[in-house]
């Protein structure tokens, strides 16, 4: 697994992650990305991040088996504590953050492009939040920021997935474009935002994160509460070894 960093412009760093095969990152995988996300953000010259991904997809949430090849919780509080860190490092990146998304999208990743500022998605791009059937709860707080209310209940509780076509409706994803076409997208809107005064954009991007109705830190983390609470009671530990066993892992 690595996570890059690239400065493709004077102002625009791109981070890559690129753990195969589906994109689902370990504990430190998590923990890598939020620190990679902050030191982008933290440099004065850059001006735009933009999150990409290798591989068939964008983002399969937290590596399974690593948590279910563990003895105890460690594992469990480590991806928890990953997960919120990685978010809140998108969340919180001073500079605006596009996420350009392929392929998959699903749990983990819903929460990262759920707290970036611009989504750009290929049109084979699916999004979803399948931790019901992994026993688990999350990134409802951020899937709440793509869709409207009554269909964010619905898909969390179906775990179904809706496309980019379908999010774009809803205004939640800027652009979406073929496949080939993405990463040009993506590098068009950092383009525009870079080319704007850094001083008056992360102003803005402390002002609007001020007047979000949301605590996105305070909601996410009172999630995680419950997906502890299931892991005590067994049904998490059941449904991920169901899952396992599904895939043939």
């Amino acid at each position: 697994m690595t996570i890059t960093r690239t400065r493709v412009d004077e102002h625009i760093e791109v981070v890559t992650v690129d753990a195969p095969p589906v994109n689902a990152l370990t504990v430190a995988g998590w923990f890598d990305l939020a620190d990679t996300v902050r030191a982008a953000g933290a440099d004065p010259e850059v001006h735009v991040v933009v999150l990409r991904a290798e591989g068939r997809g964008f983002n399969a949430g937290v590596d399974i088996k690593e948590i279910q090849a563990s003895s105890g919780y460690e594992a469990l509080v480590g991806a928890n504590r990953g997960c919120y860190a990685a978010f809140g490092a998108v969340y919180d990146c001073p500079v605006p953050v596009v996420a350009a998304v392929h392929g998959h999208c699903l749990g983990g990743g819903v929460g990262l492009v759920g707290n970036a500022d611009v989504v750009v998605a290929s049109d084979d791009a699916t999004f979803g939040v399948p931790e019901v059937e992994r026993g688990a709860l999350g990134a409802a707080t951020h899937l709440a920021r793509l869709v409207p209310p009554h269909l964010m209940r619905t898909l969390y509780f179906t775990a179904r997935t809706v496309t980019a076509a379908e999010l774009q409706g809803f205004g939640s994803v800027y652009r979406v474009v073929p496949p080939s076409e993405l990463g040009d997208a993506a590098l068009d809107v950092a383009g525009s935002i870079a080319a704007k005064d850094t001083r008056v954009i992360r102003a803005a991007k402390e002002a609007l994160n001020g007047i979000d109705t949301q605590d996105v830190h305070r909601s996410y983390r009172f999630e995680q509460g419950f997906t502890f609470e299931l892991n005590l009671l067994g049904a998490s530990d059941e449904a991920r070894q169901a899952f396992l066993d599904e895939k043939g892992s």
